[in-house]
């Protein structure tokens, strides 16, 4: 019980004590403000609210969102695996990125088809991870769909070769 007093006790007096912050102001030989929790000759004390000030959001969005219009064309390119390029990955795992220019914007989504077979999307990034892929010549290509759903733009079929080791082919 003498524990829960005391504890009590102390939290009081450090509670106290945050409440009393006294701030004095003096200007220094070259005329700049200088501040001090302590007095010295010649200082202003200033009284300090302990509220905190925050700021309200200007917008939810970091980054403006870019308005698509209908005239726009846009242009959908591979570019990783790179064309007629080699993977060498054991795994069967095969890292895909897409280009989109002008700007990816909000509403757009990309569908990927390897060897003619859509095996991801429609998402709204334009970065896969393929999984499992035998070893071989492949074809990827990517679909830009609008809001609608409606195709409206399409990379050029990227070729490319996984090489996986095998046992009995080892190299």
């Amino acid at each position: 019980m003498k524990k829960a007093v005391w504890l009590l006790l102390i939290t009081s007096l450090a509670l106290s004590a945050a409440d009393d912050k006294k701030v004095f102001v003096t200007k220094d030989k070259n005329n700049n403000l200088v501040f001090s929790d302590s007095p010295s000759p010649g200082a202003t004390q200033v009284t300090v609210k302990d509220t905190a000030t925050v700021m309200a959001p200007s917008s939810s969005s970091p980054m403006p969102t870019p308005v698509v219009q209908e005239d726009t064309q846009f242009e959908v390119a591979i570019s990783k695996p790179e064309q007629q390029g080699t993977v060498r990955e054991n795994s069967g795992t095969v890292y895909v990125s897409g280009q989109i220019k002008p700007m990816f914007s909000t509403g757009l989504r990309v569908k990927l088809y390897l060897d003619g077979k859509q095996v991801a999307g429609p998402t709204g990034n334009a970065n896969f991870i393929l999984h499992d892929v035998e070893r071989g010549e492949h074809q990827l290509l990517l679909e830009l769909l609008n809001e609608s759903g409606k195709v409206i733009a399409t990379s050029p079929t990227t070729t490319f070769y996984l090489h996986r080791a095998s046992i009995i082919s080892p190299k």
